[in-house]
């Protein structure tokens, strides 16, 4: 669970221990009179402009709540936004298949299934760059650049003709939105501690949801467009690729790089903060790469594990996300309806992350809630594949499988948290994103023309999926339970965690999880 929530001074007044006055200390450190230019490597820039820095303010548990609102105001919505558009651009596919662009294109057999399937491919093959380029460059900076060139790709599909040319637009599509995750989660971890974090990834990552329901209407308002000349779902995606591009410029240039170079934050409000988020010990930003970080990944259990955990919900993601106005249509509605019939998808999608983010933050156990999402999950995919007879059980089934939707943003999180050593780090959360497209590329695998209309199989795949996920879950579960027994008593290392004085530049190492002795895992 969460060492720190206890302490957190925004959960709890009682123990701020990560802001206290460390004037004392850094009056007299050897490195506090150091320029930038002299700064030791293996320790995060975040440290550097701490000891600086003249502002050695004691914050109260009042200002850190009013920073943290702060933050939130300006942070989360362009994070929200991102993701929104992600998806509703990821998903602009499923809702032109109803639109006849199957037909206008002339696309046969498995052509559809591979278009979505190539996105996805060229997204697991850009996560590679992504690793690398993550710890050179701002993270900011390179997601609004690439949200900007996914939406020139989502605009461009209206200029498709043929397979080839939709091809070619989905694979680059998949190349620009690899970045997403990867850039939201390592954004959320510079700004929040670890127990702070769950309900700001929830809040994002209810875009998804939010993408669902505005997918929807937006597929059903452009199916009344009626010109034989400029189709419906051509003028959806210029709509979507332009509302994207704005959005891709507002997170350039309004994103902060760092807390450290956040224009709406006063010098002592970065202190403040960088203070407070020093109990993560997974850093704010080191560029300097380490061979042996990323050979450590290869060890390491817990990342194999969250790496098949994500692939496991994905198949589930990737058969819902693509095919599921398809399904709802082929129980017999039109396709305005079966576009308006997909949107309580959202809806539950929406409810399940807010439980679930919020649970997190009060109840931590993020093991227990994943376990919880994948029950409905099973049902849903119990009801698709075996109440065959009823429009009511199929639409329930497609509806309760959506709350597997909240588990990703779990994984996202954890494996955030979970995570030290900037190289690590770095390259751990584009291992995960990518492991999110292998799910996706076998999901609408399961879907084939032969198994068409009900496609019993990749119901089937749904329902085996989300119970192999919730084992998985426990599995972690009991693996971050003896990795902190391993590494000592847990109360011990706390006490000496974040106390005036303490080895402060310890906190601000570029150590592994594995290498740092304090570092405790959450579960």
């Amino acid at each position: 669970m969460d060492s720190q929530l206890k302490s957190d001074p925004i959960t709890d007044v009682r123990g701020d221990t990560s802001s206290r006055d460390t004037s004392s200390s850094q009056a007299h450190h050897p490195v506090a009179e150091k320029g930038f230019g002299a700064q030791d490597q293996n320790l995060d820039q975040a440290y550097w402009y701490v000891q600086n820095s003249n502002n050695a303010v004691e914050a109260t548990p009042e200002e850190l709540r009013r920073l943290r609102r702060k933050i939130d105001w300006w942070i989360v919505p362009i994070m929200f936004a991102c993701y929104t558009m992600q998806f509703i651009d990821k998903v602009s596919l499923n809702y032109a298949a109803v639109m006849g662009l199957n037909k206008e294109l002339k696309l046969k057999s498995n052509e559809f299934s591979n278009a979505a399937t190539w996105f996805f491919i060229a997204y697991l093959i850009a996560e590679v760059p992504n690793a690398i380029i993550l710890q050179r460059v701002p993270v900011a900076k390179w997601l609004g650049a690439n949200v900007v060139l996914w939406g020139i790709a989502t605009a461009c599909t209206a200029a498709a003709h043929n397979y080839a040319t939709l091809l070619t637009a989905r694979i680059f599509l998949g190349i620009f939105e690899a970045a997403i995750a990867p850039c939201l989660i390592l954004i959320s971890g510079q700004w929040y501690t670890k127990s702070e974090q769950a309900p700001r990834f929830c809040i994002w990552y209810a875009g998804l949801g939010v993408g669902q329901i505005i997918g929807g209407i937006v597929s059903y308002g452009f199916q009344q467009v009626k010109n034989p000349t400029f189709s419906g779902w051509k003028i959806m995606f210029i709509v979507l690729g332009v509302v994207t591009v704005i959005i891709g410029f507002v997170t350039f240039f309004f994103l902060p790089d760092t807390p450290m170079k956040a224009r709406f934050l006063s010098e002592p409000e970065k202190v403040m903060l960088l203070k407070h988020v020093s109990v993560n010990q997974t850093g704010i930003r080191n560029k300097h790469y380490k061979l042996s970080q990323a050979l450590e990944i290869l060890r390491d259990i817990q990342l194999w594990l969250m790496v098949l955990l994500t692939i496991l919900i994905s198949i589930s993601s990737g058969v819902i996300t693509t095919y599921s106005a398809t399904l709802i249509r082929n129980f017999g509605y039109k396709p305005p309806t079966a576009a308006l019939l997909n949107m309580p998808s959202g809806i539950v999608s929406i409810a399940s992350t807010f439980i679930v983010g919020f649970g997190i933050r009060h109840t931590s156990h993020r093991w227990a809630w994943l376990v919880a999402c994948c029950i409905p999950g099973i049902l849903g995919g119990a009801l698709m594949s075996f109440a065959t007879g009823t429009k009511a059980g199929q639409l329930a089934g497609i509806y309760l499988v959506n709350s597997i939707t909240a588990t990703l943003i779990v994984i996202y999180q954890w494996t955030g948290s979970n995570v030290g050593g900037q190289t690590k780090r770095v390259i751990s959360v584009a291992l995960v994103s990518g492991s999110f497209s292998v799910g996706n590329i076998i999901g609408p695998q399961t879907f084939q023309a032969k198994d068409a209309p009900q496609f019993i199989p990749a119901k089937i795949t749904v329902l085996a999926t989300q119970a192999a996920a919730a084992l998985i879950a426990v599995v972690l579960f009991v693996y971050y339970v003896w990795a902190n027994k391993r590494k000592g008593a847990t109360l011990a290392v706390e006490e000496n965690i974040g106390m005036p004085g303490h080895d402060e530049e310890r906190m601000w190492e570029d150590r592994t999880d594995k290498q740092n002795p304090t570092f405790r895992y959450v579960y």
